[in-house]
């Protein structure tokens, strides 16, 4: 069903709009959002946009010290609590805490995630990315549901990626416990596994009045690509030896103003009101990918497959059941 509602609406807006430009005239006084990620690259352009429009801002954060810097910098009073994606256990207390505090939520943003990284294994033997990726925000979003089912037609906003294009789910070998680790196959499945979830997540509560979108924000340059180095920016195309950007890079990279517009046009637009578990870029809906598409543009069918995404949900449920037990 999301593959066929994949097409774009023609909203008028693109790559180059901003966050800004998505708020302007929108009021969310009286509401309270969730933002991962909260304290940096997109993920602060999101809260400041969401302040500005009179959101109560919850940012939970893995080292809440350098989350109450950074928003003390930017002249933010946002409340943080400290949460560890890899770590179930402060999972589940960062959303206890909230629910403690709020009888509901109105916006969740699952943003806050790692790139490219070393291999690390994390809880029963998970692979690091996978497990903070999608696992952490899956059970976070879980916990959090009696409180966004109080909010007044919540909306779930999960960040992708085109990279995903690079992997479907490696639904044989998802921790690579057969194969050699890959560190930009596991990024990649991981954002496949974000897709997937935020439609499953549709499917399963829209009736219910909360809705869920996944985004790729567009490439941006922000701290996630720390594990990046430069040699690999410049195989990738991102940036010439001398470390200018690249004409191609110019075109497509975004600011990290620019970045999070999607994402809070995803939580916020009317034009949404109707819909529900797509993937979207560019302030709309993306397009299916074909074989003549950018690389950096569209969705791959894998990540907008009905089958897989309630495959998905059902495996993440053993996985966090065995780590439970």
């Amino acid at each position: 069903m999301a593959a066929k509602n994949q097409k774009p609406l023609g909203t008028g807006l693109g790559p180059h709009t901003t966050a800004t430009e998505v708020m302007e005239g929108v009021r969310l006084d009286g509401k309270t959002a969730v933002v991962t990620g909260g304290y940096s690259g997109i993920g602060l352009e999101t809260v400041k946009a969401l302040v500005a429009a009179g959101a109560e801002v919850i940012a939970p954060a893995r080292d809440k010290r350098k989350a109450d810097e950074a928003f003390a910098s930017a002249g933010l009073a946002i409340a943080t609590l400290e949460m560890d994606l890899a770590n179930l256990t402060s999972v589940f207390e960062a959303a206890a805490e909230i629910g403690d505090s709020h009888n509901s939520v109105d916006f969740l943003f699952n943003n806050a995630g790692v790139m490219a990284c070393p291999e690390q294994r994390v809880g029963p033997g998970w692979e690091f990315q996978f497990a903070v990726n999608h696992i952490g925000h899956f059970v976070f979003t879980r916990e959090l549901m009696p409180y966004l089912l109080n909010g007044e037609g919540a909306r779930v906003v999960t960040t992708s990626s085109v990279g995903h294009k690079r992997s479907r789910i490696r639904w044989d070998d998802i921790h690579f416990e057969k194969e050699p680790y890959d560190k930009w196959l596991a990024y990649a499945q991981s954002k496949t596994a974000n897709a997937l979830f935020a439609l499953e997540l549709n499917n399963r509560r829209d009736r219910d009045g909360v809705k869920s979108f996944s985004v790729h924000p567009g490439p941006v340059l922000t701290p996630i690509m720390r594990h990046i180095t430069d040699d690999e920016l410049i195989a990738m195309g991102w940036k010439q030896p001398n470390g200018d950007l690249t004409e191609e890079a110019h075109r497509f990279v975004k600011s990290p103003l620019t970045g999070a517009a999607t994402l809070l046009w995803a939580a916020t637009s009317p034009l949404l009101e109707n819909r529900g578990g797509e993937y979207c870029e560019d302030c709309d809906i993306a397009a299916m990918s074909t074989p003549e598409a950018p690389r950096w543009v569209n969705v791959a069918e894998w990540a907008v497959n009905d089958d897989d995404a309630k495959r998905l949900w059902a495996m993440t449920e053993e996985m966090v059941l065995a780590a439970e037990a």
